[in-house]
């Protein structure tokens, strides 16, 4: 039987300003299952990210696998789940490719041999080992994409989590990135407006509005829905050819 990856029972999140995010979320996530969240810009998608490595503490503790994510345990938790944000520039901030990729593993206490093996290891599966010596900040955007994923898959996480992964990639890369995403065996948590990306990555598909799930199921049950699209004013950005 499938094991959970990632447990949410009855998650809510205000704001500091009074805002409500997040409204009493239930959501399980399944070992090695991909899943795609859907939502117009402030459905709470991002909100709900953040909390899967302590970024943000709601009313109840999310859970990876067994551990709760509290205090106590975010240096493991964040190990576990890698966090991949939609501007590059966020994740990016050492002199170059090899520094940004190392600085997981170094913080973990991996010696030099297994430091060196993480990189390699990472920056090979997402094809960009030639950019090694390269400045971080003197990449394409598609190539800090990639570089980025690998700062992430360099620590082993069990969970990587996406928040609008092809934003501003061009079609080439954008392909690239889906076929990238799909040779990754691990769980995978991905937040787009890209439906087509939605489409060929994920198992299953959760559409949020005004912090809550309002339905869950297999991505093409959900994405063919053409009445559901249209409520939650998503069927004017579908690419899917039916």
């Amino acid at each position: 039987m499938a094991k959970k990856a990632v447990e949410i029972s009855h998650l809510s999140y205000t704001y500091p300003d009074g805002t409500i995010a997040l409204r009493d979320i239930c959501l399980d996530i399944w070992e090695g299952e991909t899943l795609g969240l859907i939502g117009s810009n402030g459905a709470g998608k991002s909100t709900l990210l953040l909390h899967l490595n302590g970024i943000l503490m709601g009313s109840s503790p999310v859970k990876i696998g067994d551990l709760p994510v509290i205090a106590d345990h975010f240096p493991l938790i964040r190990s576990r789940v890698g966090m991949i944000f939609q501007d590059p520039n966020h994740q990016l901030f050492m002199p170059t490719v090899w520094d940004d990729v190392s600085f997981g593993p170094i913080n973990m206490g991996a010696t030099p041999q297994e430091i060196k093996n993480a990189v390699q290891k990472a920056l090979t599966k997402v094809d960009a080992l030639h950019l090694l010596e390269r400045p971080s900040h003197h990449l394409s955007v598609g190539e800090k994409k990639r570089v980025s994923l690998a700062t992430v898959l360099s620590m082993e996480p069990h969970v990587i989590v996406l928040d609008e992964p092809s934003s501003n990639l061009d079609p080439k890369h954008r392909l690239e990135l889906i076929e990238l995403l799909n040779t990754l065996e691990l769980t995978k948590i991905i937040a787009s407006h890209d439906l087509t990306l939605i489409a060929e990555t994920c198992d299953r598909v959760a559409v949020m509005a005004r912090g809550e799930i309002c339905a869950i199921g297999k991505t093409d049950d959900i994405l063919f829905d053409d009445l559901l699209l249209r409520k939650y004013d998503l069927l004017c950005s579908r690419q899917i050819p039916h």
